[in-house]
């Protein structure tokens, strides 16, 4: 009889349990067995490791579920130079990152089976991170015809996006939203109504001070109430993406206290930035949507408090030094976010505007559950995907210790309390800061 083999086992001990989808928050140690969690608390291996078991020692350092990032531009296929499936899955592992959700504006854009498909092989090359990926909602995200919605959800698509781009149409966005509650699919918008959202930045005095075209706040909320009455008319599921403004934020909560199907993201730079970012002309500062009043960052703040706001997402958007250091009004939008997103939000959390378990949430069991995906949770059984950091750990960002190809961040030098040590993927630990 051939013998079944040796399973590998690792003890995480003297550990701060952080579950924000339990709401566990307690001293303890947990074990993970062949990639799967077998058993967490604060009594585990009171009496010691049993021998043959790897231990690691945590030192009282917490250890949560991975972060899942549900907005991540990897660039692969078509702009390799600025990012690929290795150089996003190592920064990923870096900023404590195990599940990354991949945008499908890429070249070509994944509107079709292939493209699907092509993702997870690439993903299943790497062996790194786990790697999800949306397909486009429109054929070329040209905004007119339709994908195959139901065949590429079943070849592993986990939500509907045009990316980077509005489903301008009423009629196609009824459509889509039609067609994907057939299937129980998610359809995410990125809100901009495009008739408005020609400029480089937040319309305002300091667009006027710049001499920059510039795009109102109301192009985001007349696209999200647009939307939101299609929700009402098809019943459809609908998510916004990057929110970035007081009328939004209470849009979505209006449209939420009425029983919509709804939910939204936010990324760090609209909790921590406003428009005076961009002074200088500085274009590592220009994202899309741009960043916003101070006004908008503080409702922005607050609906994240008060759960208006689901989830938190790095919107990783790589770019090369020629797409950013060019004039103003051409320079490429979007920064790098991967290795910034747990620090940066973990600003909130010490600047007592939140408490841990509950932005913890926001990057974990929040967005997984937005996109049905398994993780985000440390629960027996579930996956062994964890994150182990220092929570009060100071330090500065510096783009050029990046795992990522691109450096383009607004952040560089500043000073942030939080450090990842440790990434585990179903048990393989992908990073290792000791």
């Amino acid at each position: 009889m051939t013998p079944l083999p040796a399973k590998h086992r690792t003890a995480y001990i003297n550990a701060r349990l952080l579950d924000p989808a339990s709401g566990l928050d307690t001293p303890g140690a947990l074990l993970a067995e062949d990639g799967r969690i077998s058993d967490l608390g604060p009594g585990l291996f009171a009496e010691g490791v049993p021998s043959g078991v790897q231990t690691v020692d945590c030192a009282g350092a917490c250890l949560a579920p991975g972060l899942v990032d549900m907005r991540v531009n990897i660039r692969e296929p078509g702009e390799e130079q600025k990012e690929t499936m290795n150089s996003a899955g190592r920064a990923a592992a870096a900023g404590g990152v195990t599940s990354m959700v991949a945008l499908p504006n890429t070249d070509p854009v994944i509107d079709d089976v292939a493209g699907v498909e092509y993702i997870a092989r690439r993903a299943r090359e790497e062996k790194r991170v786990k790697v999800y990926t949306y397909a486009a909602v429109t054929r070329g995200t040209a905004g007119q015809e339709l994908t195959e919605l139901g065949l590429l959800g079943e070849s592993g698509a986990v939500a509907f996006t045009d990316g980077t781009k509005a489903i301008a149409s009423a009629q196609v966005m009824r459509r889509a939203l039609s067609y994907a509650k057939t299937f129980g699919h998610l359809i995410v918008q990125h809100p901009e109504e495009p008739s408005l959202a020609g400029g480089a930045m937040n319309s305002g005095e300091m667009a006027t001070r710049l001499s920059l075209p510039s795009i109102p706040w109301v192009a985001e909320v007349m696209m999200i109430e647009r939307d939101l009455r299609l929700v009402e008319l098809t019943g459809g599921r609908y998510h916004v993406a990057h929110v970035s403004t007081a009328a939004a934020v209470d849009a979505i909560r209006s449209a939420k206290a009425r029983g919509l199907d709804v939910t939204c993201d936010t990324a760090p730079h609209y909790l921590i930035l406003n428009e005076l970012a961009v002074a200088d002309y500085r274009t590592f500062a220009k994202v899309s949507p741009p960043l916003r009043s101070e006004d908008d960052r503080c409702a922005v703040v607050e609906g994240l408090i008060d759960g208006t706001i689901d989830a938190i997402a790095s919107d990783h958007s790589p770019h090369d030094q020629e797409s950013k250091r060019v004039p103003f009004a051409i320079a490429e939008p979007g920064i790098v976010g991967l290795e910034t997103l747990l620090p940066l939000s973990l600003q909130l959390y010490h600047s007592e505007k939140i408490e841990l378990l509950d932005l913890l949430a926001r990057l974990t069991a929040k967005p997984a559950a937005i996109l049905g995906l398994e993780g985000g949770q440390l629960i027996k059984g579930g996956p062994a995907d964890l994150l182990i950091f220092d929570l009060n750990r100071a330090g500065r960002i510096d783009p050029e210790t990046f795992e990522s190809k691109s450096k383009n961040t607004p952040f560089e030098g500043m000073p942030v309390q939080g450090r990842v040590r440790r990434t585990v993927v179903d048990g393989r630990t992908l990073f290792d800061a000791a």
